[in-house]
Parts: C-alpha cells; structure tokens; sequence
C-alpha cells in the first residue's frame, strides 16, 4: 500500500518562506514521477511544480516560477517544496502526488498521479 504524507504547512508572513516535505511508501520512490498541486477555499486544484523520477527536470507553473522550488531526495524518499517570497495568493492546501513516471508526459494534470497526500494547509498573511 503506497502512503504519501505531506507535512510542513504552516502560517507565514507575505514575503516568508516556508518548505514542505513529501515522504512516499510503500512503492520504488526512484520510479516514480513527483508533484505539487494545491486547492484554494472554492477554486480547483491547481498544478504547483512536479520533478522527474531523476531530479533531472523540474516543471513549474507560472505564478510560481522563479519563487518555488521542487526537489528531491531519493535515498530518503521524499520530495521537497522551497516556497520563498510568499503571497497572500499562495494560501491553499498543498497536495503532493505520485504516478509512475513512466506513464507521466505533461507533468501538470491531476489525472497523471495515482497517489495523493492528505493536504497540508499554507496560511499566507498580510
């Protein structure tokens, strides 16, 4: 049984940092292709960034390009999520996906990942 557990959520000033973590089990974390999507209070889930099973590319939306940061750990199965120069705009719930990478092309659609997080909530405030 695959578990992904997000954690590092919190309450942070405007123009703060925070990083979130991603610990996956239960499957080879080296196979598998990672993401970040988030859900803001009546909006949809939204892609955030993803990395490949390598760490070799990272993909990134545009509102967050250049502030957020995806990486990962491969000998600790987890996934990391830099956020830096944070804005009101970021407050959601951050989810962290799974699919096997092998199957993954776009990197940015829900549907590509078969395993999810529980969410951990990111306050920004003003």
């Amino acid at each position: 049984q695959v578990q992904v557990v997000e954690s590092g959520g919190g309450l942070v000033q405007a123009g703060g940092s925070l990083r979130l973590s991603c610990a996956v089990s239960g499957r080879t974390f080296s196979s598998l292709a990672m993401g970040w999507f988030r859900q803001a209070p009546g909006k949809d889930r939204e892609f955030v960034a993803a990395i490949n099973y390598s760490g070799s590319r990272a993909y990134y939306a545009d509102s967050v390009q250049g502030r957020f940061t995806d990486s990962r750990d491969n000998a600790k199965s987890t996934q990391y999520l830099q956020m830096n120069s944070l804005k009101v705009e970021d407050t959601a719930v951050y989810y962290c996906a799974a699919g096997p990478d092998v199957l993954v092309t776009t990197y940015r659609t829900t549907y590509e990942y078969d395993y999810w997080g529980q969410g951990t909530q990111v306050t920004v405030s003003s």
